[in-house]
Parts: structure tokens; sequence; C-alpha cells
């Protein structure tokens, strides 16, 4: 039987379990934040609902729901874990920059010129451990509403208007083909001829992907999608293989393999010119690590970075 205090049998693995399928309202989307299967999250949810002594969700038609209580222990959570992120700030401050991890979430083609940032940073501080993850836009999104990491770098803004936001680099977009291609070697081409070739681009939902559809789109132009990857490698080598151009960041470029086998056209309207943000939660206080690694990359990130990419390229 459940003491006067069920939740001091409880685990701390079981809180973020719970926490994490309240958040969603999933048992699925739960397991896959966690990397855990779905019959664990719903053998831990069942566990801490025993010891808590109530059902702490309920399933109507195919929507899961919170129960007074779940909704009690939700709002704990969030305390708890706030807590807890405030104890872990107050640790690394005291630690000064000896070590501690930092947190950091990228979107996916970012993943080209972070590392070349973070490595000179290391070196400053070699007691930090980095926690690194590259992801999608909308896992950037929620996380960043979830306040799971220290810093996020993202090449669009996020609708929260309280979310503290500094551009620290370019990321243009340009059109790819192979070296090939007739039009390799033509000059101002109308982005109209473009649009008859066929192409290769990112899944719908990407910032990519809706940056150069806005631009089809204002010039009532159709873009003959070929293929869909989730891949900026994949589409690196469909490009590669002949089956179609595409419109990538420049970055993507950096340091690859492939540069002698791709061509940057040279086309009316690009490079389209975007950029790079590091974002984090508004009155979120960052760690002494974070704060230091957040200066580094307005101040110095851009010329590290800029040392190594493109090289090459033409």
């Amino acid at each position: 039987m459940a003491g006067a205090f069920p939740l001091q049998n409880a685990t701390l693995h079981q809180l973020k379990v719970f926490e994490a399928v309240a958040r969603h309202s999933s048992f699925t989307r739960a397991a896959e934040e966690l990397f855990l299967t779905q019959p664990t999250v719903s053998m831990q949810v069942k566990q801490l609902s025993k010891t808590v002594g109530l059902p702490l969700f309920e399933q109507v038609g195919k929507k899961l729901f919170l129960t007074s209580a779940g909704k009690e222990l939700y709002a704990t959570c969030q305390d708890v874990f706030d807590r807890l992120s405030q104890f872990d700030i107050a640790i690394a401050d005291l630690k000064g920059l000896k070590q501690g991890t930092l947190r950091i979430a990228v979107i996916t083609t970012a993943k080209y010129v972070i590392p070349r940032i973070l490595g000179p940073f290391c070196q400053r501080y070699p007691g930090i451990d980095i926690s690194l993850t590259v992801t999608n836009h909308q896992y950037i999104l929620d996380s960043l509403a979830a306040n799971r990491d220290d810093l996020y770098i993202i090449s669009q803004l996020p609708d929260d208007s309280e979310a503290q936001t500094h551009s620290f680099m370019e990321n243009p977009l340009v059109v790819l083909a192979p070296r090939s291609h007739p039009l390799a070697q033509e000059k101002n081409i109308p982005l109209e001829r473009i649009a008859e070739e066929p192409f290769i681009m990112r899944e719908p939902g990407s910032g990519t992907r809706k940056t150069v559809q806005k631009l089809f789109d204002a010039h009532g132009l159709t873009m003959k999608v070929k293929l869909d990857l989730s891949s900026n490698e994949a589409i690196k080598q469909a490009i590669a293989g002949g089956m179609g151009i595409s419109i990538l960041s420049k970055h993507t470029l950096a340091l690859e393999g492939l540069n002698n086998q791709l061509a940057v056209l040279d086309v009316e309207g690009f490079p389209i010119e975007r950029q790079w943000y590091v974002v984090y939660p508004g009155g979120k206080q960052l760690s002494a690590i974070a704060q230091a690694f957040f200066d580094y990359l307005l101040n110095e990130g851009k010329q590290v970075a800029e040392q190594t990419a493109f090289q090459g390229l033409i």
C-alpha cells in the first residue's frame, strides 16, 4: 500500500518518462524522445501510477488525457525539473569553467560548422564535456519550449517572441548540380530555367524546403520535386548521380569529398541570404559554461568556421 508520501517511492527516471508522455500526450513520441521502447515507457508509467495510487492517464478514443492526479503530478514534475536545472547551473557556476557539460541542439545543416567552432573552444576549456544533438527544426522548437538544452542553433527564427535570438553567421542557400550539367558553365541563369529541372529536396516542413518554396511561389513557378530526402548527404549523392539539382546551404559543401563532383550554379536571385541564430528561452539564466560559449560564438565563431570552410569551392 502506498505510504502517506507516495512520491518518495518514485524514481527520477519514472518522473522523466511520465513528464515526456504528458507533454506529448503520446507514449510513442515520448519513447522516441527518450530513446526507449514503447513497452518500457508504458511499464514505467504503470509502475508510477501504482506508486501514486491513482491512474495518471485516461484514453478517450485514440487520444490520451491526463487525469486530475496526472495534472497535479505533471505540475509537480515541472517544478522539480526546474529546481534541478537551477541546481545544475549553480553547481556549474561554483565550478567555474573547469568542468561541466554544455548541451547544444543544432539543426542538421549546422553540423557542418558547429563542430569546427567547438574544437578551439574545447581546447580553451579542456575540462568541459559537450553534448551535441543534431536534429530537425521541429525537435529544436520542442526542446526550446521544454528548456532541455543550454543553447540552440537554428536558421529559422521561432514564433516564440520571448526567446532570446542572436545572429552569428551567414547561411546562404545555393543551387547545386553535377559538374557535368549543361548549366554549370552558364551565367545569370533565370529562375524560370531552373524551374524546368527535376529537383531533389529536403522533406516537406524543413526550413530549407519552406524557404525555396516561398521563392518559387513568389514568382508563380512550380518546383518539380522528383525526390524527397531527409539527409543532405543523400541529396548530394543523388545530385552527383545525375538524378537532378537541389538547393542547399553552401555550408553543406564544406570539406566534402563530393566537391569535385558538384557545381554551384549561377542563378538569378541566388544565393538566398539567410542567417544562423543562437537561441535560448527568454528569462533563462545561462550557466557560466553556456555564457562563455555564447560569447565565443558571437565574437569568434564566424572567423573560426570560415578558416576551414569552402576550401576548393568555386
